[in-house]
Formats: C-alpha cells, structure tokens, sequence
C-alpha cells in the first residue's frame, strides 16, 4: 500500500511509547549548564557569546521593563533552534511541524504580551487598534480589521513555523525518493539529484536556524508594543 508523503508527520509511537515525548524533551538535556569559573571550555565559551550576542540583538529596542523577558526568549530561542535542526537527523521526528505544538508555544506568549500591555498602559495598547489621523466614516471598519489582525497573530506565528519546515521536509523526502528511484536506471541523473539534495540539505539547516529566530524575533517585536 502505498503510504502518504504527510505520513512521516503522524506523532509516532514505539512499544506504546509516544516518541513525541522524546523528541520535545531531549533539546533540554544538550545544553551544558554554566558554571561559575572564570575560564571554562569552548562549548560554554560558545554558548555564551551566542546568547549574549542574541539577546543583544533582540531586546535593544526594547524598554527595560521588557528586559524581564530575556530568559524566557533566549531560552525558547536555543530548544527551537535544536528540535529543528534534530528533526532533520534520519528516523528522527520534528515536533515543530505539528501545528498543534507551535500554537500552543505562540499563543500563551501572544496574550502574555497583549495582557501586559493592558493592565500597564491601557490607553498606548488600544491605540494601536486606531490609526492616528482615521476618518470618522472609516473608524469602525479600522477597529474591526485591526482587532482581527491582533487576534491572528499568533495563528500566523504557528503556520509559519509549520509550513517552512513541513515543506523542506517533503521536498528532502521527494528528492530522495527521486535518488533512489533514478540509481539502477539512469545513475548519472541521480548523482546530480543527489547534489541537489545536499544543496538543500544545507539549506534547511539555514531554514531550521532562521525559522527559530524569526519566531523569537516577532514576539520580541509584540513585546515592543506593549512595554
């Protein structure tokens, strides 16, 4: 029977145990703790500008009453960053392809964002739901639209997500069917599709890297309007 190419996006399961567990759980046992010496290895060493060097870029717009923010961005940053870049090891499983996952990781922090942004400066929150300069006849259409556009948001954080990287998986998956097919009949053809699924091997790592980031990077910005 021939198996659908969305099929290798079902949560698996081995001897009744959901891998979906698995693959969300272990990106937190990968990264070494910090310590408290003055000199410490390279992994550290790395880690640390990466981080520093991160949380530089994202909360330099950003008021210090958002700094609070830091940990909890950076930390998502980093487990995004290594559950898609595990996801593309073979017989392996990539939960951010599940729509369900990234919705529930975009969602709390969405509202997080919306509801402190109300409870402190209430007036500067809504105002961003009228333009400054509307005419009268076109403020209840305005206030409509951006209510919706507020509300979609993190709908649209989660689609994101999912739909860079389910598609690079089924292009890597077509690609490779392609390879093997084409090997016994024509395996000059193959050996450059094979180059092609390289170039694109690389170019999901890329993917997997900036995804992450740019998730991180439009919270920080729905951080920015309401801090």
């Amino acid at each position: 029977m021939t198996l659908s190419l969305f099929d290798q996006f079902l949560s698996p399961s081995l001897l009744g145990i959901p891998l979906m567990a698995i693959a969300i759980l272990t990106p937190w046992t990968m990264f070494p703790a910090p310590t408290t010496r003055w000199v410490n290895n390279r992994v550290l060493t790395l880690q640390a500008w990466f981080i520093n060097f991160f949380t530089q870029q994202l909360f330099l717009p950003i008021t210090r009453h958002g700094h609070k923010w830091a940990l909890l961005l950076i930390s998502l940053l980093l487990y995004l960053i290594t559950m898609n870049l595990l996801g593309l090891l073979p017989y392996t499983f990539t939960p951010t392809t599940q729509l369900a996952l990234n919705l529930g990781l975009a969602t709390p922090l969405w509202l997080a964002t919306v509801v402190m942004g109300m409870r402190n400066q209430p007036t500067h929150a809504l105002g961003h739901l009228l333009p400054e300069g509307t005419p009268n006849a076109l403020i209840p259409i305005l206030v409509i639209i951006e209510t919706i556009s507020l509300l979609i948001r993190p709908l649209a954080l989660g689609v994101r997500l999912t739909a860079n990287l389910t598609a690079g998986h089924l292009l890597i998956q077509l690609i490779s069917t392609a390879v093997f097919v084409l090997l016994s009949s024509m395996p000059t053809i193959a050996a450059l599709t094979s180059t092609v699924l390289v170039l694109l091997t690389v170019l999901e790592v890329a993917v997997a890297m900036i995804q992450a980031y740019v998730f991180i990077l439009l919270l920080s910005l729905y951080l920015q309007e309401n801090v």
